[in-house]
């Protein structure tokens, strides 16, 4: 979705239009999810916060002022909150990589090996990055966010955005013993958490 277009569907669901805020979650409902996914503990945890997200947006649209905020930052932001909410209440955490280790289940035998081998490698190089470091990675290549929205989602500088995700992946690559100009794997992990790690490498 262009700017332009989403931030006329804003104007129209701050109007009380219901099916400009359908458009506006069928846009975010996915990438919203799979960064929930990521931290929390369970399918059923991530869909309740996902859903729990759009409603305090739906609450809080009347008051949005973009203001130089991009509205996807603003709706991360929700979402961080309701992590952090939920983790400060049940105390448990799921890694990113076991998360998206639920979506190699269709995968041969020597393909799942495989990619659970990278799986393996990446989840212990994203353990030996910090937590802002682990989140800006998130929210930059797995939510797809640009370093403005995740600015935003974390409420930080773009600047100091751009250092964490510098240090963090070179942190990954000296850890997967990635060189600079590196080809990505391909191969069944062409949807998986490695597949996109390894892009950012690149």
């Amino acid at each position: 979705m262009d700017d332009e277009t989403l931030d006329r569907l804003v104007a129209e669901a701050k109007r009380g239009d219901r099916e400009a805020f359908g458009r506006i979650f069928d846009a975010y409902a996915g990438p919203i999810h799979r960064f929930i996914a990521s931290r929390v503990n369970g399918p059923s945890d991530a869909e309740d916060l996902t859903q729990l997200v759009f409603v305090k947006a739906l609450e809080a649209l009347p008051r949005y002022e973009a203001r130089g905020i991009p509205f996807g930052g603003w709706l991360f932001r929700l979402a961080r909150n309701a992590i952090i909410d939920q983790i400060r209440t049940r105390r448990d955490h799921l890694s990113l990589v076991a998360a998206v280790t639920r979506e190699t289940d269709d995968a041969g035998p020597e393909a799942q090996a495989a990619l659970q081998d990278d799986l393996d490698k990446v989840a212990s190089a994203l353990t030996e990055l910090t937590d802002d470091q682990r989140e800006v990675i998130e929210l930059r290549f797995f939510a797809g966010l640009s370093v403005l929205e995740t600015a935003v989602a974390m409420g930080r500088q773009e600047g100091t955005v751009r250092g964490l995700q510098f240090r963090a992946i070179a942190s990954l690559r000296r850890s997967l013993g990635i060189e600079v100009g590196a080809p990505a794997k391909s191969g069944p992990s062409a949807a998986s958490v490695v597949a996109a790690t390894m892009n950012v490498l690149r």
